[in-house]
């Protein structure tokens, strides 16, 4: 072999050397199959991510909306039941008691009750047409009568004013309580059954003056009965004492002691 073709082996030797050293030791960059066909990559798309920020916030909104309509619902209910919530107090037995009271009195009337069949048959019995036939006995017994049916209506009168009198205490007592219960009631309900019951009271205390005007007119009526009777009465008496024969009998009289 020549010196030629020595050093040119060694030339070309050297050469396959140098290009096959940096292939050794340089790392090797290998592209997965997925990567090059489009399988499996994580992309990022902020558009998209953006969508799906907004349509977490829509229905984070929807759900806040649905709580808070629940929260009005269930105070809704509450409020209802609040207006449906009966008033505890109730004031008819004390307002039927005075009632009562009242009603008794009236009752109790002497002589001519209030009563239409009664009152008629009283009066054409001591207050119609005076016979003029009666014996002085018979009118001044019927003259009896009718002073005593004044009089009993008179102490009636004041008797049912005593009565309505005493209610005012226990109406006064009522009128507090039902005032402080409508102060506190809790519902609609409460408010109007303690408003009713007030006019309840007011009506009691309205039928109670009724009463008393009635037992007043009552007396007033028997008076002037009485009055236009014994106007009657003394016109009778009178005629009679001046009628001839039987009226007035002139006779001695003796003023002093001889």
């Amino acid at each position: 072999m020549t010196q030629h073709r020595l050093v040119r082996l060694a030339g070309t030797s050297l050469l396959a050397l140098a290009l096959s050293t940096p292939l050794a030791i340089s790392p090797v960059f290998i592209t997965p199959a997925h990567a090059l066909f489009g399988f499996g990559r994580i992309v990022y798309d902020p558009t998209n991510h953006a969508e799906n920020l907004l349509t977490a916030a829509r229905t984070l909104e929807q759900i806040n909306n649905q709580i808070t309509s629940l929260q009005n619902e269930a105070q809704m209910l509450i409020n209802q039941a609040r207006n449906l919530a009966s008033l505890p107090h109730s004031s008819l037995q004390v307002l039927q008691q005075n009632v009562q009271r009242t009603q008794q009195l009236l009752s109790q009337a002497q002589n001519i009750a209030f009563d239409v069949q009664s009152i008629d048959q009283l009066f054409q019995q001591d207050y119609g047409n005076l016979s003029v036939s009666s014996t002085n006995a018979q009118l001044i017994t019927d003259a009896r009568s009718r002073w005593e049916n004044t009089v009993g209506g008179l102490q009636d009168a004041m008797r049912v004013q005593a009565g309505v009198v005493g209610n005012i205490d226990s109406n006064r007592t009522e009128m507090a309580t039902l005032i402080g219960e409508s102060q506190g009631a809790t519902g609609a309900l409460q408010a109007t059954q303690a408003g009713n019951q007030i006019l309840g009271l007011l009506s009691q205390q309205v039928s109670d003056l009724i009463a008393v005007n009635s037992a007043n007119g009552r007396a007033e009526a028997l008076v002037e009965a009485e009055r236009a009777t014994a106007a009657e009465q003394g016109r009778i008496q009178r005629e009679r004492f001046l009628a001839p024969g039987s009226g007035y009998q002139p006779g001695g009289a003796q003023m002093f002691n001889n």
